[in-house]
């Protein structure tokens, strides 16, 4: 890049989760500026961030997905040439006990940065965390990107909704905007909550001597877990490209919790049997069976695939947990 040439800049809203702070890392490693949003920049602690040395390098500014003129504001002063949409209740789980918020926080956080944009009559590319809950049960068969959606929590329904936005707004007002539809991806950076990193967590903590039983709900449940900072690096050939549209990111791997329990333990030289049971107060209303993912149509005109799957992800997980 040429000192006359000014680097590219990147809003990501809710850059402190997992998939915001790698993708904020791949994007300053690509030398662009870096604009981040949370509802409360002061008060919020950004680790993901500060765990990947890079907190220091984003802008960080309070936005409040849900109240336009926050959001216009924010487009106003970081003037992007990327947005990066990831905000907004991330739970599934949660989305029941929450279900208005999950909602709002979503479907209206989606809806005003469209038309925030739509306003700024600026060339500006937008990206939508999609998701694959969108599905909801199709039997054992890999969704693609014509299988239709039929969203079975209110997480979901959010999702669906919003995607449908994007859609509409791309189609209507010629905007582009892509909608990512990423199945399960993992990592260290996952909160707690997040089955996997409970799986991983406490996995390690009885190979350490502990006693615990790990308690999980439904355990023949099948996902396509993936590593997510390769699903950024997704995202952002989406922004990339000359015409948008929406894509499924998946490693197209199936396996069942059960699997995902065992593999962990067998890593650690334990047998599972021993440390897990099933607790069905920890089943949600409505749990997807089966979840799996087409992504040929990403890897034929994104160049993109992915090279870890659910044994490389369970690896690289337990290497970062034995090291704190």
């Amino acid at each position: 890049m040429s000192s006359t040439t000014k680097p590219k800049k990147a809003l990501i809203c809710g850059i402190g989760g997992q998939d915001g702070a790698y993708l904020a890392q791949l994007l300053l490693s690509k030398g662009y500026e870096v604009w981040g949003t949370s509802r409360d920049a002061q008060a919020s602690t950004f680790n993901n961030l500060g765990a990947l040395g890079i907190k220091e390098r984003a802008i960080l500014v309070s936005m409040a997905s849900n109240d336009f003129r926050s959001v216009l504001a924010t487009l106003k002063r970081s003037d992007p040439d990327e947005v990066y949409f990831l905000s907004g209740q991330t739970s599934v789980g949660l989305s029941f006990e929450q279900p208005v918020e999950t909602l709002e926080s979503i479907t209206l956080g989606t809806l005003n940065l469209l038309e925030a944009i739509r306003f700024m009559e600026k060339p500006i590319k937008f990206y939508h965390a999609g998701s694959s809950e969108c599905f909801g049960d199709i039997g054992m068969e890999a969704a693609d990107e014509n299988t239709p959606f039929h969203p079975r929590s209110p997480y979901a329904v959010a999702k669906a909704s919003a995607h449908w936005l994007v859609a509409n707004y791309r189609e209507a007002y010629g905007l582009f905007a892509c909608n990512g539809i990423l199945f399960n991806h993992e990592s260290p950076l996952r909160p707690a909550r997040f089955v996997t990193r409970k799986i991983i967590s406490a996995a390690c903590r009885i190979a350490k001597g502990s006693t615990e039983k790990l308690e999980l709900g439904k355990l023949n449940i099948v996902r396509d877990w993936g590593w997510a900072p390769e699903y950024v690096e997704a995202m952002w050939r989406m922004l990339q490209q000359e015409k948008a549209d929406d894509f499924i990111i998946a490693t197209g791997e199936a396996n069942s919790l059960e699997e995902f329990v065992k593999c962990t333990f067998d890593s650690l030289g334990l047998d599972w049997r021993d440390h897990v049971v099933s607790n069905i107060a920890l089943f949600r209303p409505t749990d997807l069976l089966w979840s799996q993912g087409n992504s040929a149509k990403a890897e034929r005109l994104l160049g993109w695939q992915p090279s870890s799957k659910m044994r490389e992800v369970i690896q690289n997980m337990i290497a970062v947990e034995n090291v704190k």
